[in-house]
């Protein structure tokens, strides 16, 4: 399947370096962006998507999504989350772990147990379309070395820190530090505590820890003082994880923290849902019309933060517009009636705006997002194909 995107108006890299592309077409063949320029040729190709003057964007990516186990959250006892979250332009999820899971296991073979099949599981299921990167073990007191090596060698990634029952957090220090030895990307907590059972994470658990990322940095959801963050900014390397479940008044202050310090490329965004505050599926759009609107952030920066930083920090391929990568793409423009000319403008005043179309490896999952208003250029798909399922039957 040979796919053109003809009539661009603006095209968004997902990248902190140069976050637009000067190029007015894109060819996908098959599943990957296969050309990127100006008026690429319509010649032998199978369909024509006619963005009509609007973005072309990478699709994002929820780097804090709390998944269970299908497109299901015990938490909120809600069916099809992750299918209506695509219809918010997030196109992959990824795990801090299913710690949600009713009766999830504490002992080390349940611990290990739970995270290869909610791996295996994941890496097969696409709800709506949806790519999702579980299976993220849960630090236990109980894990040892030899565990986190036998995880790490049938496919397990990732793993999360805080919700272990550990007395002290810095008791657990060591099987951090064994998880990354081990090859596997440690996320910790940050902030109070969120969930019954669980402790705060506080500045100095952080910097004497050194986890990869540094989770829900603006709290989740309760934040750290600022003089904590200036210090986790200016002093360490971590990744700092800004999500829409958090604080946003300490969003907007660690914004300012990481452009003083020159940090950009240290950013991710998330949603941190479904969780007590519910689901959201305009969760991660939502924080990036913050952050442009209230903090200041070019929202090609912020869209960076939720694609092409994500994509690096956690070994994805997805996420940047470039030949060879996937292509997961969203076409968005300024909400019908806005005061804005477009999609940049309207995040920029802090609208949120309207998705006409979601393409999934190169499959379009979505055409007239159910869940933004209405875009004020729609694209359009020649030749004609009947509305994806989920999508909304009206302008």
């Amino acid at each position: 399947m040979r796919t053109l995107f003809s009539n661009i108006g603006t095209l968004v890299s997902g990248t902190v370096e140069a976050p637009v592309i000067d190029a007015d077409s894109l060819l996908v063949v098959d599943d990957r962006i296969a050309e990127i320029g100006t008026s690429v040729g319509a010649s032998e190709v199978d369909r024509v998507i006619d963005v009509a003057g609007a973005t072309l964007a990478p699709g994002l990516i929820d780097s804090h999504c709390h998944v269970v186990f299908g497109d299901y959250t015990p938490r909120q006892s809600a069916v099809g989350f992750l299918a209506s979250y695509l219809h918010g332009g997030i196109t992959s999820v990824i795990s801090p772990g299913e710690i949600h899971l009713p009766g999830r296991p504490v002992d080390a073979a349940g611990v290990k147990a739970l995270a290869v099949l909610a791996q295996r599981s994941w890496s097969t299921y696409r709800p709506g379309g949806m790519k999702v990167n579980g299976g993220s073990i849960v630090i236990e007191p109980v894990l040892t070395a030899n565990d986190f090596l036998e995880v790490a060698a049938e496919g397990v990634r990732f793993a999360k820190f805080g919700f272990g029952r550990y007395s002290d957090p810095a008791d657990g220090y060591q099987q951090v530090w064994d998880a990354q030895a081990a090859g596997i990307l440690v996320t910790c907590h940050s902030g109070g505590a969120s969930v019954p059972g669980s402790r705060p994470i506080t500045t100095r658990n952080l910097l004497e820890m050194r986890p990869d990322i540094c989770g829900h940095i603006n709290g989740g959801p309760t934040s750290l003082d600022r003089e904590g963050l200036q210090e986790i900014v200016a002093s360490t390397d971590l990744a700092l994880q800004l999500v829409q479940a958090g604080n946003l008044r300490s969003a907007i202050e660690v914004v300012s923290m990481v452009r003083e310090a020159g940090a950009e490329r240290r950013v991710v965004l998330g949603s941190d849902t479904p969780t007590g505050t519910g689901t959201m599926p305009l969760g991660v759009i939502k924080t990036i019309a913050e952050l442009s609107s209230l903090a200041g952030v070019d929202p090609w920066t912020a869209w960076a933060w939720a694609t092409g930083t994500v994509s690096t920090i956690y070994g994805l391929e997805v996420g940047v517009i470039a030949p060879s990568r996937p292509a997961d793409l969203v076409v968005l423009d300024a909400p019908w009636g806005s005061l804005a000319s477009d999609a940049h403008g309207a995040l920029a005043r802090g609208d949120i705006p309207g998705i006409s179309a979601v393409l999934v490896d190169g499959e379009i999952h979505a055409l007239v997002s159910r869940n933004t208003p209405a875009a004020a250029r729609r694209a359009s798909v020649s030749p004609e194909i009947p509305l994806p399922a989920g999508s909304a039957h009206t302008r």
